[in-house]
């Protein structure tokens, strides 16, 4: 049992490199490395120069308020251009993929720092919260089953140290929980259709849907290797090859990554009549909402009576795409 009250395995990193030690490696290794989600730690004892001048900068916005922090993002969180990239020294470009990833990081840390109420030290639960939030949200260690509405309900008004949940589990890719209701909400959307979950993760969502007898195939890009283990039931594919190949008429994914490019490939798939999106009502956090804007094809519903089915409760929502009947001349 791991300090914070769940039972999850070690990781371990992906190479042991000592504290200081400069690599002679190339812009593509560093970016290999990067796509295996090493932690915070991991970067700064791979990259200790970066991580000073990231820090120093974070450090130099204390009194400067919401816009201090924004000129640093967007100092080291720009999106690279990569023609000019290519012509910079090869110790540059590796600078600037790595001080973007621990600038996110260090702001997520920031985050769940203030989202936990935990300021110093390890963020974790006490025995007792981690027992009850164990047993009501997970089968074992960090396997997530379909939640009790009631149950969840009577132990998150019992669980003092609640806040410290999505912290915890995010890092692991796990954004949010589905009670039973919402798994039978869903499969009666879906009904005899064939449907294709993307950015699956660990092909949770896939698995509830698969067992209340839904058909659903569930596939990811595997970019997160680092922190999920995937299962041989979440097929390895990026989305837009999997839309293309699979071509389903419904299409569901759970909590995709904000500002995504692969979204607008599911409207523009014309086998796709229901498209299904489970996300934060915060449009930074996740999804993409310009094309949720921009498209033209479907109407969209943002069903609240689902979101409240989606746990924590008031941190999700749900957005049901529907194809618009084509027009006759």
């Amino acid at each position: 049992m791991c300090p914070n009250g769940f039972s999850v395995p070690e990781r371990e990193a992906p190479y042991a490199r000592r504290v200081g030690e400069r690599r002679r490696e190339t812009v593509e290794q560093a970016a290999s490395w990067l796509d295996t989600s090493p932690s915070l730690e991991e970067l700064c004892a791979r990259y200790p120069d970066d991580w000073a001048a990231v820090s120093a900068r974070l450090e130099a916005t204390a009194g400067a308020g919401s816009q201090g922090l924004h000129d640093v993002i967007a100092e080291f969180a720009a999106s690279p251009h990569a023609g000019r990239d290519r012509q910079l020294p090869r110790d540059v470009r590796i600078s600037q993929l790595v001080r973007r990833r621990m600038l996110q990081l260090a702001l997520r840390s920031i985050s769940d720092r203030r989202e936990s109420g935990v300021r110093d030290g390890a963020i974790r639960f006490g025995l007792l919260d981690g027992l009850l939030l164990q047993r009501t949200l997970f089968s074992h260690d960090l396997v997530r089953k379909p939640v009790n509405l009631a149950r969840y309900r009577m132990v998150w008004r019992l669980a003092r140290q609640r806040d410290r949940l999505m912290p915890l589990v995010r890092p692991r890719g796990i954004y949010c929980f589905y009670s039973r209701r919402l798994i039978r909400e869903l499969a009666a959307i879906i009904g005899e259709r064939d449907a294709l979950e993307i950015a699956a993760g660990d092909g949770t969502l896939s698995r509830f849907l698969t067992d209340a007898g839904a058909k659903v195939r569930a596939t990811d890009d595997y970019s997160w290797t680092g922190s999920i283990s995937y299962p041989a039931t979440v097929e390895k594919a990026d989305a837009r090859t999997a839309l293309r190949q699979q071509a389903p008429r419904v299409v569901i994914c759970s909590w995709p990554p904000a500002g995504n490019p692969f979204e607008r490939t599911v409207f523009a798939t014309p086998s796709v009549e229901t498209y299904i999106v489970i996300a934060s009502p915060d449009e930074r956090e996740a999804g993409d909402g310009e094309s949720y804007r921009t498209q033209t094809g479907f109407d969209m519903v943002d069903s609240a009576e689902l979101g409240r089915l989606v746990l924590p409760e008031g941190r999700n929502r749900v957005l049901v795409f529907t194809r618009r009947a084509a027009e006759s001349d």
